[in-house]
């Protein structure tokens, strides 16, 4: 095999482990923390803002679209998936058509 597969499938077993690691600790205790279930609520926005900051921050007109595209569609609808699919949508267009 070559060293691309195994480096794949290390990484989509560290992945599953991860994820069920959380489970398996977390299923030891009876009750939550409220500061530790606060933690793990503010995990979601933590990743969505380490995706979207350098596309902010470095990105083109395109990328800048489709952020801006995100939020609109975002505060109009309240749905995750159609700011979603809003922002992919703008994001493929304005790429193929500006290069």
């Amino acid at each position: 095999m070559s060293t691309t597969v195994w480096i794949i499938l290390a990484g989509a077993l560290l992945t599953f482990l991860t994820r069920v690691g959380g489970h398996v600790v977390l299923s030891r205790f009876e009750r939550i923390h409220p500061r530790v279930e606060a933690g793990l609520n503010a995990v979601p926005a933590a990743v969505l803002t380490t995706l979207v900051a350098p596309a902010a921050m470095n990105g083109g007109v395109a990328e800048t679209a489709a952020l801006v595209t995100g939020i609109a569609v975002s505060l109009v609808t309240g749905g995750m998936m159609p700011m979603f699919l809003s922002s992919a949508a703008v994001l493929i267009l304005l790429r193929h058509l500006l290069g």
